[in-house]
């Protein structure tokens, strides 16, 4: 029989509520699983704080969870890829990555 946990997260100032489920054949326990979902909390709260902190001209709180959400799936792909294939696909997903942090901090330049 499943084990079921309810969580609520806040992700940009937004409650969210999971509930997370546990069955017997899985490794993962309720309290791992809760501890992942709170970490990931954390990382998506202070990715959207640094945009919002940034101050980029015209960035609603949606444009900053885009670009958080974009940041971090980089993170997975890029992690992923590492485990796949050559160092060559990781290289390219790196500088995909740091021309959006360019791309971010010309926009704070210029806004000054």
């Amino acid at each position: 029989m499943a084990q079921q946990q309810a969580i609520k997260l806040k992700i940009a100032g937004k409650s969210y509520s999971f509930t997370l489920k546990h069955e017997a054949n899985e490794e993962q326990s309720l309290a791992e699983k809760e501890e992942l979902y709170r970490l990931a909390e954390r990382e998506v709260n202070a990715y959207v704080t640094r945009f919002e902190k940034a101050k980029y001209e015209g960035f609603s709180t949606q444009d900053c969870l885009a670009m958080a959400a974009l940041q971090l799936a980089i993170s997975s792909v890029s992690l992923a890829r590492s485990r796949e294939v050559g160092s060559e696909d990781l290289r390219r997903l790196e500088a995909l990555r740091d021309e959006i942090d360019e791309y971010l901090n010309r926009i704070e330049t210029e806004k000054k």
